[in-house]
């Protein structure tokens, strides 16, 4: 019998390194770890079941999870063996080799049980062998935490799992956290039912290039970089597997980018050994959807009665998990098993493969694969069978089926023998792939483009695809000069297509935050000759008038910039494209005509839906978020938001997702909805900043300035909006749109003459665009800044009206809440409380917490009683001389004793801190009634200091 002996060091059971790389892109996961772990060191266990397929990070996990565990946690680990998966206790008694002194003073009866485990003969009851495992680890963690973890469960024999499984459902009242890691399989995860699922899936991007960068260093970048996460499809290992088999050829650009997993890696080779051992029949079905990587159900079954494939080679090639067997069709698992069979097939497989699927695509709608296919058995160029191909690639562009188009062109461009012509059909691969929503894939055919050496406007469409990629991939900064280049390449040929080009410079450059370029982008394109015939001129006019309008904004021409952006907005109803509609849009967007903006961005993602560009659509979705947050009508903004977002993070367009994260930010932000807000402004700081996302950037400070007011912080606001870098200075056109925000805020703060300027500045926008939304927050401004009664209720009542006008109910609520301020403020509470009243119900309507607060609390302070206060306590008797003082009564949580509402608030300042200055600020008091307030609130209370009343509020 083998006997156990304790672990050789300490009490862990196993060494943890300290040096490992970083798990990047796995922060929910780690998070979901964390909380296991914290409920274990507080007595209360748990599981969790790591599920993923090959090379997605489980082992790392694990091991990150033992680091994290620290020296303070007891931990047992192992791992599954696929030699040892029929030895029953194989697993067991891996795991539990540390608890050998443990197992030792367990009850008979539990030791009895575990026997077995140790190597005596026979078998355990199934029950008394759970129990006792539950029993031993619940013994193990006595003296502190116990984290069990065991990798590869997929391995372990029956008997093992299962005690495990059971054992791992019952830890959570005990200090014990188990970690179950295993392959995505479906029969071990119906083994594991009962237990909380963590499925790994792929990284994003992002991540999957923090991985290259720490396998390879900076050595590594642009092109090459995009290509290996795009090969790797998310996987660390495979990232890890290609960066270390890059050639010298390879990393300086020289070579190209690999086509596969190397072949000592151990994915391609699982992959490999799963296809071996198939029979021949599943192993020529697997290799026929690889080639052509969807066949639909009917083509199927003709291959399988051509080729004499059986169910049973079906239902072989399914259990194999190379592929994904839908309703009606079946398709490669991944982009990993394709690459990695395709390399190990020979070339007798690869054309027997082509040749079957030429045989069996037969229907009308399939003639494009069928040439593709025959011309791929003969394996060289075929011209005829190119043209057919580039025909059916313009059909299907006029249809806006830029998925089957991009795919068409491809194939044209490598069956064609003139380089000229393979490189236009390659162009317009790569061009249609990015208006079907894959960046990575157009960005791949760019690259190969670059052997045929492109000029003139072949090179300007090139690069203009690159701008466009770029800027809505997140890097803006780089797509500016691309697309500048490409306009002036144009401008000789096509000055509408330069002006088009250089309007997406422009919103490249607005996007970096670059107001210089975008003032240069509007010179050279006005420059321009534009030929004056009706084909071109509604959109290019337009183009233009948005450019200047622009321009003449950040420049603070506002009456110029008006009138530009006027007819801009104005040109939308005389366009049908998306991206005119789009600038149209952000034209009326930025004049504030709350009735035109959301209408023309919603025609713009109509028409981009229709066209079937996703790009487009996306860029659409942004701007109609934005004119729904913006020109105050929630809860509108939430849908083109949501949507919008989704569908970037789906395509990978990092930077449209930014803008959405930012857009939904602020949108919260003024609702007061911290939660949401912060949630979405902690997502984009992750790529804000890194990327140069610098419009994203401003609109996410914005957000969290109108957080700050929301709380009655106004000071951080006022910070936040004058931060030099940030939305103030960054970023001409959300500093203008902030500037009502920083009115209010500098005025709280006593700040009144920056707060006059910045009115001033605004009014004057107002003023040039005529806006009821703008006029209506300039009036506002004003009221806040206003000596005579008189003049600030006139100025309110108009900003009412004005909002009334343009249908901005929520500002509308801001407006009553100030207005009913500062009437209870010159002590006139009856009609304070009439517009409080006003305020609170909108805010109520909009479920905005923090408003509606600061709502009620002013109609307590104008003497309405809103909410029923909490009892005050007896008062003490007063204290005898000599006697030891009797300690303050704590305050109940919600109220302050007979305090009135001005009291309590102040109360709860000085507790959190707060000098008497500061809380003057806030409330718009002078010092000296702060100071007459607080003596008040000391007497009532019966305390002596500040220490005394912090004390008292818990």
């Amino acid at each position: 019998m083998l006997t156990y002996g304790p672990p050789p060091r300490g009490r862990t059971g196993m060494t943890v390194s300290q040096g490992r790389e970083p798990l990047h892109g796995r922060v929910p996961e780690l998070a979901a770890i964390g909380d296991l772990l914290a409920r274990a060191r507080d007595g209360r266990g748990g599981a969790l079941a790591v599920v993923a397929d090959a090379g997605l990070g489980r082992t790392a996990l694990l091991d990150e999870a033992a680091r994290r565990a620290g020296p303070d946690v007891r931990t047992i680990g192992a791992s599954g063996v696929a030699r040892e998966s029929a030895v029953p206790y194989a697993g067991l008694h891996r795991l539990l080799r540390p608890l050998a002194d443990d197992l030792e003073r367990l009850p008979d009866e539990h030791r009895a049980a575990l026997a077995v485990v140790r190597g005596a003969p026979g078998r355990a009851e199934p029950f008394a062998l759970y129990a006792a495992l539950c029993e031993l680890l619940a013994l193990a963690s006595r003296d502190g935490p116990l984290l069990c973890r065991v990798d590869d469960v997929q391995w372990l024999d029956e008997v093992s799992l299962d005690a495990l499984a059971f054992a791992a459902r019952r830890v959570q009242d005990v200090p014990v956290a188990v970690l179950l890691a295993a392959r995505d399989d479906r029969g071990v995860a119906d083994r594991l039912a009962g237990i909380p699922l963590l499925r790994l899936g792929p990284l994003d991007e992002d991540a999957s290039l923090r991985v290259l960068r720490d396998a390879i260093g900076d050595a590594v970048g642009g092109p090459l970089a995009d290509a290996v996460a795009d090969l790797a499809d998310g996987r660390p290992r495979a990232i890890r597997d290609l960066a270390a088999a890059l050639t010298p050829g390879q990393l300086s650009g020289a070579a190209a980018p690999p086509r596969a997993l190397p072949p000592g890696s151990p994915l391609r080779a699982l992959h490999r050994s799963r296809y071996l051992r198939l029979p021949p029949g599943a192993r020529r079905l697997v290799l026929l959807v690889v080639a052509d990587e969807w066949v639909g159900a009917g083509t199927l079954d003709r291959a399988a009665g051509a080729a004499g494939i059986g169910a049973s080679d079906v239902e072989a090639a399914r259990e194999s998990g190379l592929l994904r067997f839908e309703t009606d069709a079946v398709t490669v698992r991944d982009r990993l098993v394709r690459s990695s069979l395709w390399a190990d097939a020979t070339r007798a497989e690869r054309t027997a493969a082509h040749a079957l699927l030429a045989e069996v695509l037969v229907h009308d709608w399939q003639y494009t694969g069928r040439i593709w296919h025959r011309a791929a058995v003969s394996g060289g160029p075929d011209d005829g069978a190119a043209a057919e191909l580039a025909r059916a690639a313009v059909a299907s562009q006029a249809s806006g089926r830029y998925a089957d188009s991009w795919r068409m062109w491809r194939r044209a461009s490598a069956l064609t023998a003139d380089r000229t012509l393979a490189a236009d059909r390659l162009l317009s691969a790569a061009a249609d792939a990015w208006a079907s929503g894959r960046p990575r894939r157009a960005r791949a055919m760019l690259r190969r483009l670059a052997a045929f050496r492109c000029e003139g406007t072949r090179l300007a469409r090139a690069d203009r695809l690159r701008g466009e990629i770029a800027a809505a991939a997140g890097d803006p900064a780089a797509a500016v000069p691309l697309l500048r280049d490409a306009a002036e390449l144009f401008a000789g040929a096509d000055a509408c297509l330069a002006v088009e080009t250089l309007g997406w410079a422009a919103e490249a450059a607005d996007a970096a935050g670059d107001v210089r370029a975008l003032a240069e982008i509007a010179e050279r394109a006005a420059s321009l000759a534009v030929p004056d015939e009706p084909w071109c001129d509604a959109r290019t006019r337009l183009v233009l008038d948005h450019l200047a309008g622009t321009a003449a904004l950040h420049a603070g021409r506002y009456a110029e910039a008006a009138e530009r952006l006027a007819r801009a907005a104005r040109l939308g109803s005389s366009v049908t494209d998306p991206a005119a509609l789009a600038w149209a849009a952000r034209s009326a967007l930025a004049l504030g005509d709350a009735g035109l903006a959301p209408a023309l961005a919603s025609a713009a993602v109509a028409a981009a839906r229709r066209a079937g560009v996703v790009p487009l659509e996306s860029h659409a979705l942004a701007v109609a978020a934005r004119c729904e947050v913006l020109l105050g009508r929630p809860p509108a903004p939430v849908a083109a938001g949501h949507d919008g977002l989704r569908l970037a993070r789906a395509t990978r367009l990092h930077g449209h997702a930014a803008e959405q994260l930012a857009t939904l930010a602020l949108g919260a932000a003024f609702d007061g909805d911290a939660g949401a807000a912060g949630r979405h402004l902690d997502r984009l700081a992750e790529s804000a900043g890194r990327r140069g996302l610098v419009r994203a950037a401003a609109l996410g400070t914005w957000a969290r300035a109108c957080l700050d007011l929301a709380a009655d912080r106004p000071a951080d606001a006022v910070a936040r909006l004058r931060l030099p870098g940030g939305a103030g200075v960054a970023h001409p056109r959300a500093s203008l749109a902030a500037a009502p925000h920083l009115v209010e805020a500098l005025a709280r703060g006593g700040d009144r003459a920056r707060a006059a300027a910045a009115a001033d500045a605004f009014r004057r926008w107002s003023e040039a665009t005529g806006s009821p939304v703008h006029r209506a927050l300039a009036h506002r401004c004003r009221a806040l800044l206003a000596d005579a009664p008189a003049d600030a209720a006139d100025h309110f009542e108009s900003a009412l009206r004005l909002h009334e006008t343009a249908g901005a109910v929520f500002e509308q609520g801001r407006t009553e809440l100030l207005y009913g301020h500062r009437l209870r403020r010159a002590r006139r509470p009856r009609a304070a409380r009439e517009h409080l009243r006003t305020a609170l119900r909108i805010f109520e309507r909009y479920d905005a917490r923090p408003w509606t607060d600061r709502a009620r609390a002013e109609l307590r302070a104008a003497g309405e009683t809103v909410a029923p206060l909490p009892v005050p306590p007896p008062a003490e008797p007063p204290a005898v001389p000599g006697t030891p003082a009797r300690p303050p009564r704590p305050v109940p949580a919600g109220g302050f004793g007979d305090l009135t509402p001005q009291q309590a608030h102040i109360a709860r300042l000085v507790a959190e801190g707060a000098t008497n200055r500061e809380i003057a600020a806030r409330l718009l008091l002078s010092p000296r009634t702060i100071d007459h307030h607080l003596r008040n609130v000391f007497t009532r209370l019966g305390i002596r200091s500040r220490v005394e009343l912090a004390r008292m509020i818990r």
